[in-house]
């Protein structure tokens, strides 16, 4: 069943359609959240975002957007906990250590280009992820961030330029 169908029987109010659409659709989204956010915040703000679902479901005209409407909550719902974070952060004198990691002996391809991701500035993290790891359009990755698709473009060239330069900084040729 596809899911404009399940979002049509989900606003004639059928619980185990809204069941079926989380059932299908946690895994990715958790998985976009996770990329945003570490995994105990991630389960939190999953959790909100299908709370937010649920209560936008009924207010959604277009079933068959489904999937650019649900990635927008989410984006919204990690900015939204990384704004609060940032908000309530640290107090003048309380300052953090950054984590330290040793990625030049232990860690494998994978982890090294991990650790690349995370250091890219947010719009161009969450497009790349959209784009490459979600596997969304241009269209749809524009819609999700309220940004023309130039822009959209614009930042996965300078996300996939900034990527190629932090792997090639640790040794890593094309």
């Amino acid at each position: 069943m596809d899911d404009e169908l399940l979002v049509v029987r989900c606003q004639l109010g059928e619980p185990e359609a809204f069941a079926e659409l989380v059932d299908r659709w946690h895994v990715p989204v958790w998985t976009f959240v996770r990329r945003m956010l570490d995994a105990e915040r991630a389960d939190d703000v999953a959790q909100e975002i299908w709370v937010a679902v649920l209560r936008g479901l009924p207010r959604l005209a277009d079933p068959g957007r489904f999937r650019p409407w649900l990635f927008t909550i989410a984006r919204r719902a990690v900015l939204d906990r990384l704004r609060h974070e940032y908000t309530t952060a640290e107090r003048p004198g309380e300052a953090q250590e950054p984590p330290s990691e040793d990625l030049t002996e232990q860690v494998v391809d994978r982890a090294e280009l991990v650790a690349a991701l995370a250091d890219l500035p947010l719009p161009e993290r969450e497009i790349l992820i959209l784009f490459y790891l979600e596997d969304l359009s241009i269209a749809e990755c524009a819609q999700i961030c309220a940004v023309p698709a130039g822009t959209v473009k614009s930042r996965l060239h300078r996300a996939r330029r900034r990527l190629r330069e932090h792997l090639i900084e640790k040794g890593y040729r094309r």
